[in-house]
């Protein structure tokens, strides 16, 4: 498979009103996931997953059981399994918001999974409660899918730069406020409180979010042409911004916090690869050399066991 064809093209203006409606729809299973699990710092219990097939809650907590959503986007289904051996499918078409709502947790109550969610969207202006979203109701199977291959692309990159990381450092995993999918790196040290300010979303959740010293980076399917990669540090440090960093279309944006490279400058490279790795530790290095990280108690060489392995 080529470079261009692994990083596929996706317009914003092409997919739009799916984009919007996955959204939402992602919001519902994420509060599911939400309702049942146990807290994890940074809010990580609540966080979806890159799969072959799509998007997973993971394993959920029920009792002395657990159950799993995913949002299968090469059938085009969400899949509810239990522990039990239960198992639904829900179609995944134009449908609106309302009726994906209904749908799904009627299928929980069938399966013995009772739940009840926060009624309203996070993240977002207006924050119309799901059961009365009838605004959002498409569904392009094409882009969908387009989409998350996307993400399994920024997946796959993410997870390489993880692995150079041997201090505290999140997953890679698909957050469904904002709708990106995120790894996030932190100091060892505290941070300031948090001023909050995120739309529909109290400020106590960003406090929780960002108490430690952090250095985030990700892919968002928002702004530019086709979605971007982004990079920010909190508290952002003195001289984060002035930090050389690699491709040369990728930029700091005042109005954001934070570092921005669009998807097509890597999808269009000739390495993407490459060049999303340097981007994420040019990055990082804003975050760490400005912020007098201990580098050297955090890093390795993730190859650095390979020699005797292949012995």
């Amino acid at each position: 498979m080529t470079s261009e064809s692994a990083w596929p093209r996706l317009r914003l203006d092409d997919w739009a009103p799916t984009r919007d409606t996955l959204h939402m729809w992602t919001q519902i299973v994420g509060k599911i996931r939400l309702a049942h699990a146990p807290l994890v710092n940074h809010w990580w219990q609540v966080t979806l997953y890159v799969t072959p097939r799509g998007l997973t809650t993971s394993a959920i907590p029920y009792g002395s059981d657990v159950f799993d959503v995913e949002f299968d986007f090469i059938g085009h289904q969400l899949a509810i399994r239990t522990s039990s051996g239960a198992s639904r499918a829900i179609a995944l078409r134009e449908q609106s918001v309302a009726e994906f709502h209904s749908m799904l947790m009627s299928t929980l109550d069938e399966l013995g999974l009772q739940t009840r969610i926060q009624s309203h969207p996070n993240e977002v202006e207006p924050a119309v409660p799901f059961a009365e979203d009838v605004e959002h109701a498409s569904y392009d199977p094409q882009a969908a899918q387009l989409f998350w291959r996307q993400l399994v692309q920024a997946h796959r990159v993410l997870g390489r730069f993880r692995s150079r990381f041997i201090g505290k450092v999140s997953p890679v995993h698909f957050f469904w406020g904002a709708m990106d999918l995120a790894c996030t790196r932190f100091s060892g040290r505290g941070a300031p409180t948090h001023p909050g300010g995120a739309p529909n979303c109290g400020d106590w959740v960003m406090v929780e979010g960002y108490s430690h010293e952090l250095s985030s980076c990700g892919f968002w399917p928002g702004g530019g042409e086709e979605g971007g990669f982004y990079a920010y540090g909190y508290p952002e440090p003195d001289g984060f911004a002035d930090h050389p960093v690699r491709p040369a279309q990728a930029s700091y944006s005042k109005e954001m916090g934070e570092f921005v490279l669009p998807y097509e400058a890597v999808r269009q490279a000739p390495d993407p690869d490459r060049v999303l790795l340097e981007f994420l530790q040019d990055t990082y290095e804003a975050a760490a050399v400005r912020g007098n990280w201990d580098r050297a108690a955090l890093e390795a060489d993730p190859d650095r066991w390979r020699a005797k392995a292949r012995g």
